[in-house]
């Protein structure tokens, strides 16, 4: 896949299988634009269909993960060398069907992307994770913040809403009392509230945030990848399943993973007592 620097946004390809998405843009502490959105749906497009690719790690730079929107319409190349990886569309935005538009198809895309990747991802919050920021790193599997990390959604001051789906991630997260609290009153929370409140995994030091998270990737990455994926969309999917359904979701997943060679190399290293050598499959021609 395409590693290099792009709209707000710069990708490294790390051993073994872990792309490291930073964002670039420490002076508008990472703010969004519509370009940086499509260029990171198509980065995660190709993430999704490399098999060289295991686990993504989503940071940003300076001070913040992202602040959210860049309302200042900023959306030209920005950085030494950057260069697009989609074409440029209309933004929308300029009438009520033209909002609708714009959500759904630039905007929501890119939480939709994030949920809708089959490999695992971490969001290392480093700075503040504001609105779209904060959506963003919820619509990731794993979390893990800084202790300078600052999270919070605060659409209302602005009388504007939620509108990329962080609602629903709350919801899930946390549940629908505190995901009222946290947004009815415009909270922004310290790393440490935000692991009472269940919204990251772990905090850590500043200068641990990158040892710590790319740890946390490498032990992901070693893991059973195909059974890893299959198990990251079926517990996506009991959040909104009956039992019944979440059942028969998992035994279908499960035909497919008992018969995978790792499945058998589990078991053959259990029988003979050493650790599992998974993923044999990623590296056969």
């Amino acid at each position: 896949m395409d590693t290099g620097n792009y709209r707000g946004f710069e990708t490294t390809l790390e051993d073994p299988g872990v792309l490291v998405v930073t964002f670039n843009q420490p002076e508008r502490l990472n703010g969004m634009t519509q370009a940086f959105k499509r260029d990171l749906v198509e980065t995660l497009t190709q993430a999704q269909m490399d098999r060289a690719v295991r686990v993504v790690v989503m940071t940003g730079s300076g001070r913040a993960f992202s602040a959210g929107d860049d309302i200042s319409a900023h959306d030209t190349l920005s950085g030494s060398g950057a260069h697009p990886l989609m074409p440029p569309v209309a933004p929308g935005h300029d009438n009520p069907i033209g909002t609708y538009d714009g959500l759904r198809w630039l905007s929501q895309s890119l939480n939709l992307s994030v949920r809708n990747l089959d490999k695992l991802t971490i969001a290392a919050i480093n700075g503040v994770a504001i609105q779209t920021g904060l959506s963003l790193a919820l619509a990731c599997d794993f979390r893990v913040a800084s202790t300078q990390a600052r999270l919070g959604s605060a659409t209302l001051r602005f009388g504007l809403l939620p509108d990329e789906g962080g609602q629903f991630l709350l919801v899930q997260l946390i549940g629908i009392a505190r995901t009222m609290d946290f947004l009815m009153r415009k909270r922004i929370v310290s790393a440490a509230e935000a692991l009472d409140l269940g919204l990251v995994h772990e905090v850590v030091e500043p200068e641990q945030l990158v040892p710590r998270t790319m740890d946390l990737a490498r032990e992901l990455a070693g893991g059973p990848q195909v059974s890893m994926r299959l198990l990251k969309r079926t517990i996506y999917n009991a959040a909104e399943m009956t039992f019944a359904h979440a059942l028969d979701d998992i035994a279908a997943k499960t035909a497919i993973s008992d018969h995978h060679p790792d499945a058998r190399e589990g078991i053959r290293a259990f029988q003979e007592k050493r650790d599992p050598d998974f993923n044999a499959w990623l590296t056969e021609k």
